[in-house]
């Protein structure tokens, strides 16, 4: 049966402030939004209808990573953020701006965390992962940095571990409700007052669970940096979902068997312009589950920049990648990305490969409408993409579904959608039970 698509609620976030919220009730969650001045003011800047004013006013917003730093956290921060318009510097607390995120996932700084420790930011977001936190908390540089931006009465975030391991530790969560990962509770419990909200505002820091409430997490600082105005229209082209918490569902057409090597060798091509956040969600969430991820630069170096200017390493070359064989091939999207893969003759050839030995394939967001839809990717299957790209598809019949398997190919629709969409991949390679357990390890359900 089709799942129906269903209007959205963007974040799931709970106040301890003092000011009076707008409440709206849906499964017995409160959505609000904030009212006090901060968020008016910013609400007015942020409704510029020119570019150029959207600059004038942008809020500056610091997010650090280091070794371990969990990188489906940090990249979704950045690049929801930066779609608010926002000025975000990634800020490197290694020696160096290469950074080796969690899951072998390769992020390139824009800066060192030394470069701008005399900079004001509007914004210093905490992105978790371990060891990552633990090389957060010992950078006296960040450290000084952080507490002279709370003591100025600025917004600061964390989420995961961070808020226990980082904020606890340092004295900036004194009187205060937050959350944290669920198995960090009991430590962030002995700094501050522990809640288990997916999202949590305390006077001026917000904090969160895990990787599976992070795109919450970073739509609600959006409302507290621009008001909620700015933060809906960031959230609508994200396709969230409504249900927070709840198993994934999807629709499957034409079943069959997935069967693989052991383990499942996966790869993910990335171009200039690739949407990062569904390809680190894919890369990140397939590792967890053991697959054999290759990531693969479709340019000509392994450094690539993605649609939110999000630097990602990958591991070897598409002309080094071609010479192998693949389980399953899996695009994200991104605009430039998917009309980079539409254009490498080599990729395509490896699709169309794919496809007539009966293998898996797959893409989401715009790659089934760009690459799969005009090479025939898509003949005789059902499909869903991106909505504004929903009508370059043949067949629009299944479209409303967040995730469509057709035998041995499986779309999906956007950021939103990314870990509904890799946790249905795991489910076909390795089964429901460790899909759901990935889905409570990262509480995308509730754990």
């Amino acid at each position: 049966m089709a799942l129906r698509h269903i209007r959205f609620f963007p974040h799931t976030l709970v106040s301890s402030t003092n000011f009076t919220p707008k409440l709206k009730i849906n499964h017995n969650r409160f959505f609000f939004s904030p009212s006090h001045s901060s968020s008016s003011s910013s609400s007015s800047s942020s409704s510029s209808s020119t570019v150029t004013a959207m600059a004038s006013n942008a809020r500056k917003v610091l997010i650090p990573i280091a070794d371990g730093t969990e990188p489906m956290e940090a990249i979704i921060t950045i690049d929801v953020i930066r779609r608010s318009g926002a000025d975000v510097t990634v800020a490197s607390a290694a020696n160096n701006l290469s950074v080796q995120a969690l899951h072998g996932v390769k992020i390139i700084a824009d800066a060192s965390v030394s470069d701008v420790a005399n900079t004001a930011f509007d914004l210093i977001a905490l992105p978790g992962g371990v060891p990552g936190v633990d090389n957060l908390r010992d950078s006296a540089t960040l450290e000084g940095l952080v507490k002279k931006h709370v003591e100025d009465g600025k917004l600061y975030a964390a989420v995961c571990a961070a808020p226990a391991v980082v904020l606890g530790p340092w004295g900036l969560l004194n009187g205060l409700k937050a959350t944290c990962h669920p198995s960090f509770m009991e430590k962030l419990a002995s700094y501050t007052t522990s809640v288990e909200s997916r999202v949590q505002l305390d006077g001026k820091v917000v904090t969160s669970r895990a990787p599976g409430t992070t795109m919450e997490f970073a739509v609600a600082i959006v409302e507290q940096l621009f008001g909620k105005e700015k933060a809906d229209e960031v959230a609508v082209p994200l396709v969230m979902r409504s249900n927070h918490g709840d198993e994934h569902t999807f629709l499957e057409l034409n079943p069959v068997q997935w069967t693989f090597d052991n383990p499942p060798k996966i790869l993910v091509p990335i171009a200039n312009g690739t949407e990062e956040m569904e390809a680190v969600i894919i890369i990140d969430i397939l590792r967890r589950a053991k697959a054999n991820v290759v990531v693969v630069s479709v340019e000509d170096k392994l450094e690539i920049e993605a649609s939110r200017k999000v630097k990602l390493e990958a591991d070897i070359l598409l002309d080094e990648a071609a010479k192998h064989s693949y389980d399953l091939i899996v695009l994200p999207g991104g605009l430039g990305g998917a009309q980079a893969f539409a254009n490498s003759e080599t990729l395509v050839n490896l699709l169309k490969k794919q496809r007539e030995s009966n293998r898996y394939y797959g893409a989401i967001c715009a790659s089934p409408a760009l690459v799969l839809e005009p090479h025939g990717l898509l003949k005789g299957k059902k499909a869903t993409a991106f909505p504004a790209m929903c009508s370059k598809l043949s067949d629009q019949s299944e479209v409303e579904n967040r995730v469509v398997v057709d035998g041995n190919l499986i779309t999906s629709r956007g950021p939103g959608t990314s870990i509904e969409f890799a946790l249905v991949i795991v489910e076909k390679l390795f089964g429901r039970n460790l899909a759901l357990e990935l889905a409570k390890t990262t509480v995308f359900t509730s754990p």
